[in-house]
């Protein structure tokens, strides 16, 4: 399988980092939900920067496992859709006034990254990365307490750089992620990929989602080939069951087994809007019932204004899908071999 163009990315995340000089190029994210859990299956990459970094991601829940993704779950996924030929003061202020430390309530190691589950509140998350050596720029605070409102987890993955390079791994390579979080209904957090951007920048992002019935999003997208009414830059590429052959071909990937072998409905959705428009998460309604939360989208319940405004995030906007976690990488991106069906 041959990728053209931008590897998968972080999904849902704003990176952070004292040096700067990272770039995070577009993401690819998949929320899979079946019987009352979601599969979140995120990989990400990165090029240039020293030194170490790190990214925000919010999760709707604990997870109860955290594992290596797939050696091809979002490869196939892609093939499948687009085929192709071949502030940093506040969070000090706050944590020297005795607010309540983040809560580490699971750890795991993939490879070179450390994985951290933690919960809390956003100015204890932020103290958390902050004395973990991570500088968060000025938007930060407004973000974190825009997730931690709806959801105080967050998970945090740094990367040992030492351990990358004695594993002979170099930079640009990708890392897959799988969590399995037990939730009422999937959402995947988009708000955050904003996160350090200035207003004009433009987000991309890829989203798979795949149910067992026909999901109902909110806000709602474009269907393909036509503007976004209300301007949110979500466009529904894809909206189909799930062909029996990208079913057997995700089963059989590590972790995956979980699928049942038919029926699943496969919706993919581009993201493709300046920062300064997403103050918005995607929340999905898989029961069947078409009514997703206005809570889980982080809008308000009376209208289609997001909570997170432009003026709450100070001079700089920050948002992101996301999928809630807080991503901590080092400068070497693990490099992933894959076999079978592969980029």
């Amino acid at each position: 399988m041959v990728l053209v163009g931008a590897a998968p990315a972080l999904a849902c995340g704003g990176l952070l980092g004292p040096n700067g000089g990272v770039s995070l190029v577009r993401t690819t994210t998949l929320a899979a939900y079946h019987g009352g859990v979601e599969h979140y299956v995120t990989a990400f990459t990165f090029t240039g920067g020293t030194g170490n970094f790190g990214s925000i991601v919010p999760l709707p829940g604990v997870p109860t496992s955290m594992e290596r993704g797939g050696n091809w779950t979002l490869q196939r996924l892609v093939r499948e859709t687009q085929p192709v030929p071949l502030a940093a003061d506040r969070f000090a202020a706050a944590t020297a006034g005795g607010a309540p430390s983040a809560e580490v309530l699971q750890q795991a190691r993939i490879d070179a990254l450390d994985l951290t589950v933690l919960k809390g509140e956003g100015s204890s998350v932020g103290g958390w990365a902050r004395d973990n050596g991570f500088t968060l720029p000025p938007d930060a605070p407004a973000l974190l307490d825009f997730y931690a409102k709806r959801s105080p987890i967050f998970l945090a993955a740094k990367f040992d750089a030492a351990a990358a390079v004695a594993q002979g791994r170099g930079t640009g390579g990708v890392t897959p992620i799988h969590l399995t979080i037990p939730t009422p209904n999937p959402w995947v957090p988009l708000a955050i990929l904003t996160l350090g951007k200035q207003p004009a920048e433009t987000v991309q992002a890829d989203v798979y989602l795949l149910t067992d019935r026909r999901p109902t999003m909110l806000p709602g997208p474009a269907p393909a080939g036509s503007l976004s009414p209300t301007g949110n830059g979500l466009t529904l590429a894809r909206s189909e069951e799930a062909s029996p052959g990208l079913v057997s071909d995700l089963r059989s990937d590590q972790g995956m087994a979980w699928m049942p072998d038919g029926g699943m409905w496969l919706s993919y959705l581009r993201l493709d809007t300046p920062a300064v428009n997403l103050r918005y998460d995607l929340a999905v309604d898989a029961s069947g019932r078409a009514a997703p939360a206005p809570v889980a989208a982080g809008l308000p319940a009376g209208g289609p204004a997001g909570v997170l405004r432009p003026g709450s995030r100070g001079l700089r906007l920050w948002s992101a899908t996301a999928l809630g976690i807080l991503l901590l990488a080092g400068s070497w991106a693990v490099t992933h071999r894959r076999t079978g069906l592969q980029a």
